[in-house]
């Protein structure tokens, strides 16, 4: 009897120790599946890392950013384009506090000579080149037209017209009285520019001074638009010309040919007396910062500045 029980209890052991074996089949982890588990975290936690650091870079920039444009500039050239520059000048500046651009009106030839020789970094021109001043490597860009006015002083109450030819003649000493072109009797004051001067190479082209004999000895010279407009206000019989710019009620402008002096008609070409604001360099002189101010010259910003003076835009 005592045999039977013990063989029971062993049997009932034995089917307990089986059924416990097909359970944790399903519970426990093999060796290798542990070791693929923690080989599959190990990469993604990998690839999170890089797409973070992808990220962060994106964020920063995967390029050093460019940096602040910095050095200095020197311009040198027509006076005409003085009051237009400066204001780019102090724009850009402002903009970009590391350059610093230094300006001397001195005249369109020189800035052009300059320019050749290497004195400046950007040469200012109130014209056209002239051909004998190109060069296959000198660069040109116009940055605003200008016209050229006929002033005289507001107390010349009776001239308010005059005719390309009868300024040819005043210039070149054949009209010297007032009276000559339906003003009064007086003898004409007749004030140019210097010989460097673009607004008087410019003006004496399209009245063909050179035609009628050239500039006349008994004319006075002054140096720039703003002594020249001085000279006329202070005198009641006088006669100077200026850059639109410097038309003022110090004194009076004259129509052309009857077409008024304004910006418009300047540009349109029905104005007779109008010339090009241009920029000359090389490509190897003019630096960084000397080519970012060319870009910011014809830019919207550097334009509002022709606007403020009375220029005429490129666009």
């Amino acid at each position: 009897m005592k045999k039977l029980i013990a063989m029971a209890v062993v049997g009932i052991m034995t089917l307990g120790l089986v059924a416990c074996g097909s359970n944790t089949g399903t519970t426990e982890t093999s060796p290798s599946t542990t070791a693929a588990t923690e080989a599959g975290a190990g990469d993604t936690q990998a690839a999170t890392t890089e797409a973070a650091s992808s990220e962060s870079a994106s964020a920063d920039g995967s390029e050093a950013p460019a940096g602040d444009i910095s050095g200095n500039i020197v311009i040198t050239g027509s006076t005409s384009v003085e009051k237009i520059l400066n204001d780019m000048k102090d724009e850009f500046e402002a903009q970009n506090p590391d350059v610093t651009i230094e300006y001397t009106g001195s005249g369109s030839s020189a800035g052009i000579t300059d320019t050749k020789s290497g004195t400046n970094n950007i040469g200012a021109a109130s014209r056209e080149i002239k051909d004998e001043e190109k060069e296959d490597a000198l660069k040109t860009e116009v940055f605003a037209y200008d016209g050229i006015a006929i002033i005289v002083n507001p107390a010349n109450e009776a001239v308010k017209d005059i005719s390309e030819e009868q300024l040819a003649d005043i210039y070149s000493g054949k009209i010297t009285n007032w009276k000559e072109v339906g003003g009064n009797d007086e003898d004409i004051f007749v004030v140019s520019r210097e010989e460097s001067s673009g607004t008087r190479s410019a003006f004496e082209e399209l009245i063909k001074l050179e035609d009628a004999g050239g500039l006349s000895g008994n004319a006075s010279v002054s140096e720039g638009n703003g002594p020249v407009q001085a000279a006329v206000a202070g005198n009641e019989n006088a006669i100077g010309y200026v850059s639109f710019s410097f038309i003022d009620d110090t004194v009076k402008s004259l129509t052309v040919a009857g077409v008024e002096p304004t910006a418009e008609l300047a540009k349109s070409g029905e104005y007779p007396l109008s010339r090009p604001f241009l920029f000359c360099y090389y490509d190897d002189k003019v630096t960084d910062a000397g080519k970012a101010f060319l870009e910011f010259a014809i830019s919207e910003e550097g334009q509002a500045a022709v606007d403020t003076h009375g220029g005429i835009r490129i666009d």
